[in-house]
């Protein structure tokens, strides 16, 4: 017996809202991932991802079953040599993650910190670079969800080529809502995931790789079995396989996924992820709320909200009551701040953010919340 998925509105960022023919296409009749029917669609899918940064034949996908954590680290303990530092900029909780993975893995690492929803700081970067000979590599998050600043992958482009640094960006939550051209932002390795932006399902991660720093690391010794990146690159170039049991489904949601977005069209994406969010933004703006990250670095994508200090306020409450109308919101991150994190991402519309706007200042008022602010 069909049955219709129930839609949710999933105001968190990632996994996101879903279209039900994104849901649909993972009912597929049963099949061996080393068949060649099955490889052909991998390799459609490695194809059509490229075309949506405008990569040209001097750039391969690498896929991997696994979260965007999962290409992250596939990257950097694949990538990073012995004897070579790896500079990671860090202003909010993905920075903190790269971080994390390098001291898991031992490789010799600087951070260059600032505030979370600072702006991160280009000239310090460029003064490390030109202090510290041995860096090779340079690290960042371009939209950075913990709180919703949006890093310019302009200017990391162009320190990465001054000093000649390999680049490493995390675009997990940016890649197929920001445009984002490889031509004009040259980037070596460019992260990203099938279940935010380009609207597919959790558990594929890609990497987006220059061929030419990718063959370097054929010599290299490896870190990980499941997450070596060379290893994975080669077996998809060789037989069109992963090297272990990918994630069938989700691999023709993710195909589904890449369709509808060239159907919807990367402008218009773009444009009704913006207006979504000036529709979220004003809305929540009018009801009384404050938000964290200044306008000028604003992603257009994820807000971080500043939660009132009126005692009648408790999130949990105000998530549950959310939840049962059919809106999910999601915790903040900011350690040293009370908020709490809304996202545009997904197959959301006009009418969804208005009826989500509308549910909450119901509940506000149910709630007797008083949107009170030092």
């Amino acid at each position: 017996m069909d049955i219709k998925p129930e839609r949710k509105i999933l105001l968190n960022p990632g996994p996101a809202t879903t279209s039900d023919a994104v849901k649909y296409a993972q009912i597929v009749p049963d099949i061996c991932p080393r068949e060649n029917d099955f490889s052909e669609i991998v390799e459609k899918i490695r194809t059509d991802l490229k075309k949506i940064i405008n990569a040209n034949k001097y750039y391969t996908t690498v896929l991997f079953g696994g979260s965007g954590t999962a290409a992250m680290e596939a990257v950097l303990s694949s990538v990073v040599s012995p004897n070579k530092k790896v500079l990671i900029l860090i202003n909010g909780a993905y920075g903190e993650r790269f971080k994390k993975i390098a001291e898991t893995h031992l490789l010799d690492h600087i951070c260059l910190k600032s505030e979370w929803g600072q702006p991160l700081n280009f000239l310090e970067a460029e003064n490390i670079l030109k202090s510290e000979n041995d860096i090779g590599y340079i690290v960042m998050v371009h939209h950075e969800t913990s709180t919703g600043i949006l890093n310019p992958i302009e200017k990391f482009s162009q320190i990465a080529q001054k000093y000649m640094k390999v680049s490493i960006l995390d675009a997990i939550s940016s890649f197929a809502a920001i445009p984002i051209n490889v031509q004009k932002t040259p980037i070596d390795y460019l992260i990203s995931t099938s279940n935010k932006c380009i609207q597919g399902m959790a558990g594929i991660s890609f990497v987006f790789c220059l061929k030419d720093k990718l063959d370097l690391l054929k010599s290299t010794s490896p870190r990980t079995v499941y997450l070596n990146l060379y290893e994975q690159y080669s077996s998809l170039e060789q037989s069109g396989q992963f090297q272990f049991t990918p994630p069938v489904q989700t691999i023709y949601a993710l195909k589904q996924a890449i369709s509808e977005f060239f159907n919807e069209g990367a402008d218009c994406r773009f444009q009704r992820y913006k207006e979504n969010y000036k529709i979220l933004k004003d809305g929540l703006l009018k009801l009384g709320f404050r938000v964290f990250v200044t306008e000028a670095d604003e992603s257009n994508i994820l807000i971080t909200v500043l939660e009132p200090k009126d005692d009648s306020y408790n999130f949990k409450k105000m998530h549950d009551a959310l939840f049962y109308a059919g809106f999910t919101i999601y915790p903040g991150k900011v350690s040293n701040l009370k908020t709490f994190r809304l996202a545009v991402m997904g197959d959301l519309k006009k009418a969804d953010i208005e009826c989500f706007l509308l549910h909450l200042k119901k509940i506000i008022q149910e709630m007797k919340i008083k949107l009170i602010y030092d």
